[in-house]
């Protein structure tokens, strides 16, 4: 994939943390996709958008998002530069009325001036210079050269630990992950890019509103957590909309509650997880795979019980954990790329 223009790359940074494409001047690309948090929002289950409206799905991150070859999770869009248009034209998110709308705001803000002219010589502003721009920045969102990729594919036999190491192998073999989170010889994505019932979307959307005895852990500030239950958070709270997952871009009954299987490169770092940001801890996610996730009628064959051991699950996180990578030198300052090593 060759390097994209860097006055593009800057044109697209400075669109995607502009709250003035919002209809109200709140909301941009940015208030979900954290810079400090690794392009997600670590504090959040499901975003929050326009004037606070509770969103159904957990904010992926944008790092690697280059070699995805479907976006968002139900893979409605194959397209970064249409895909960037969806959220900004949503109502519930940065909730512009119009394309051409936030055309027209771009053109009449002084610090655009020559932008889009700099940028694309003889085209200008426009609907696809926009997505373009946008595309070019978020494809310079990498973060490689993890301790496993060195372990893996650098022959550094002692860039994993004899634990994280164990996770591997447990992981490629009797945890069975890399049934959908794929590795192969040369490369690894660790996503088959598929779509998948793990059982948690029937089980959301069936016991919602329902199961007044769950707890959840809510942080207040840096550090400072309480504990509500859901009886008492429904009493303050919109309901949480259903969510079929692909269905709802194929309306094919056998894709009830399939969700793209996400990347799991830097996932110590992207958290909460799930496609609704259900789980606060890998260790979570771990548990309710080893338990063979919860009943639905479409789950998938690959999510059985996995019997693993208080040991086994220690391992899988540790390897989990290994999968953090640094941000290239030249897509980065010396103290970003320290912020997200892992």
């Amino acid at each position: 994939m060759p390097p994209a223009d860097p006055v593009v790359v800057e044109l697209g940074h400075k669109l995607f943390f502009d709250r003035r494409l919002s209809i109200n001047n709140t909301m941009s690309c940015g208030m979900c996709h954290i810079e400090a948090q690794a392009f997600t929002s670590n504090q959040l289950g499901s975003s929050v958008g326009m004037e606070g409206r509770s969103l159904k799905r957990n904010a992926p991150s944008l790092f690697n998002v280059a070699y995805e070859t479907s976006l968002f999770r139900d893979g409605r869009e194959t397209h970064l530069e249409t895909q960037a248009w969806a959220p900004i034209l949503d109502h519930h998110e940065i909730a512009a009325p119009s394309i051409g709308w936030v055309l027209d705001r771009i053109e009449s803000l002084p610090n655009y001036k020559g932008s889009f002219e700099e940028a694309f010589p003889g085209r200008g502003i426009s609907m696809n210079t926009v997505g373009e721009a946008l595309a070019a920045y978020e494809r310079s969102l990498l973060l490689g050269n993890s301790r496993f990729d060195r372990w893996r594919y650098g022959g550094e036999d002692d860039a994993l630990t004899a634990e994280e190491q164990r996770g591997f192998a447990l992981f490629t073999g009797k945890a069975g992950c890399s049934g959908c989170h794929t590795i192969s010889s040369e490369s690894a994505l660790l996503s088959d890019g598929k779509f998948h019932d793990t059982g948690l979307g029937y089980t959301r959307t069936m016991d919602r509103g329902k199961r007044h005895d769950r707890h959840y852990k809510i942080q207040l500030a840096p550090g400072t957590y309480t504990s509500r239950s859901e009886q008492q958070l429904s009493a303050i709270s919109n309901p949480i909309p259903n969510d079929l997952g692909r269905y709802e871009v194929t309306r094919d009954p056998a894709d009830r509650w399939t969700f793209k299987t996400p990347t799991l490169r830097n996932v110590a770092i992207t958290g909460p997880y799930m496609h609704d940001g259900s789980f606060g801890t890998l260790m979570e996610v771990v548990e309710y795979y080893d338990r063979g996730g919860d009943y639905s009628p479409n789950k998938s064959g690959l999510v059985q019980p996995l019997n693993l051991d208080d040991g086994d699950k220690q391992a899988l996180v540790a390897f989990l954990k290994s999968l953090t990578g640094e941000r290239p030198a030249n897509e980065a300052s010396a103290d970003v790329a320290d912020k997200y090593k892992y």
